[in-house]
């Protein structure tokens, strides 16, 4: 079996099936997807694995936390020697560069990490031994991801370090700091690494350049902002922690977020309100159309059901209603909920 294995958050398998069904058949390329509710992960079945996966780059997959072309799946391991088959299915295959032994991130799979740890451990060396994995970490080569959904069956894997997520699982390690004003920072942290590329927040997040934080309090994204070295307007009626106004790069204004506009052009605008989500978009689009920012990152809060459709909806309108030229990107991150985090930036020429 050949196709595209995806990590999602536990409960959203229907709406990452959905999005990766839809996606293939715009590619034009045949398949299906496969899932059970509450895997934390979904199979896109295809021939063309290869061709899919070039076209369906992981940062414009919305539901995807990490992309991983299958080489093989192995339902019926024995206990006694995994290792056996797994070398065998990657016969013919070139050198990897590192291996990732994982498992889906779900009440089923957690159980799996002591596995995982024990097996690489074991795998590694045996690796090495015929040839298939380099002595040291090598990025320029694909990672081998060995995938277990359950003791006795796993999925082979392989990633191109350049268009998949550069963490374990998908999931960025973050540290809420102690001066964090809320667990939303991570939220905005993980926006940075998730949606830009690291040439992206190079260029995009220079010292001295100036943002709106809109729906502010109690400064989670503002603290983030700050710690890039930009200016911040804060806009909310509710108060803001007072060391964050202390960094001397926040003016707080006490105003209706939603409602509020710049004096003159910003460079970023960031919001997190907790709105309806075509509501948001709309207003998003005002932003974008009017030329009060230049980028973007936004949340919009989904449904519970039909949330796949929302998503489309929702980004279709702010597209529309924005009227330029743009490169959106949108992800459900590892610290969000029931929303998704969307960046836009123009789009280059």
């Amino acid at each position: 079996m050949t196709g595209l294995l995806c990590y999602c958050r536990q409960g959203f398998e229907p709406e990452l099936a959905g999005e990766l069904n839809e996606r293939a058949g715009a590619a034009g390329i045949a398949g299906y997807a496969r899932t059970q509710r509450n895997d934390g992960y979904v199979v896109f079945v295809t021939d063309e694995a290869a061709a899919l996966d070039q076209r369906l780059p992981w940062r414009e997959l919305i539901f995807a936390r990490q992309k991983l072309q299958i080489l093989a799946e192995l339902p019926q391991l024995d206990a006694s020697d995994r290792i056996t088959p797994i070398i065998a299915a990657l016969e013919g295959q070139q050198r990897f560069g590192d291996l990732w032994v994982e498992h889906p991130d779900s009440d089923a799979g957690k159980p799996l990490a002591g596995l995982a740890r024990s097996f690489g451990n074991a795998l590694r060396p045996a690796l090495r031994k015929a040839g298939l994995l380099t002595d040291k970490t090598n990025t320029k080569l694909p990672r081998l991801h060995i995938v277990f959904v359950d003791g006795t069956h796993a999925f082979v894997c392989v990633a191109d370090t350049r268009d998949s997520a550069p963490w374990p699982l998908g999931i960025p390690r973050l540290k809420l700091l102690s001066d964090a004003p809320s667990r939303s920072a991570l939220k905005l942290e993980e926006a940075l690494l998730a949606l830009l590329t690291p040439e992206e927040r190079e260029a995009l997040m220079v010292p001295g350049m100036r943002a709106a934080d809109l729906g502010a309090a109690p400064g989670g994204w503002t603290w983030v902002l700050t710690r890039q070295h930009l200016r911040v307007s804060s806009i909310d009626n509710g108060p803001l922690r007072q060391h964050v106004i202390d960094t001397g790069l926040v003016e707080h204004l006490r105003a209706d977020g939603f409602h509020w506009q710049p004096e003159v052009p910003l460079d970023w605008m960031v919001c997190d309100m907790v709105e309806q989500p075509r509501r948001v978009a709309e207003r998003m689009a005002t932003w974008l159309r009017e030329g009060w920012c230049k980028h973007a990152i936004f949340n919009l809060k989904l449904p519970m059901k039909k949330r796949w459709d929302e998503t489309k909806l929702c980004l279709d309108l702010f597209a529309d209603q924005a009227g330029k030229s743009l490169t959106i990107r949108a992800k459900q991150l590892y610290h969000d909920r029931e929303e998704i985090t969307v960046f836009v930036t123009p789009a280059r020429r």
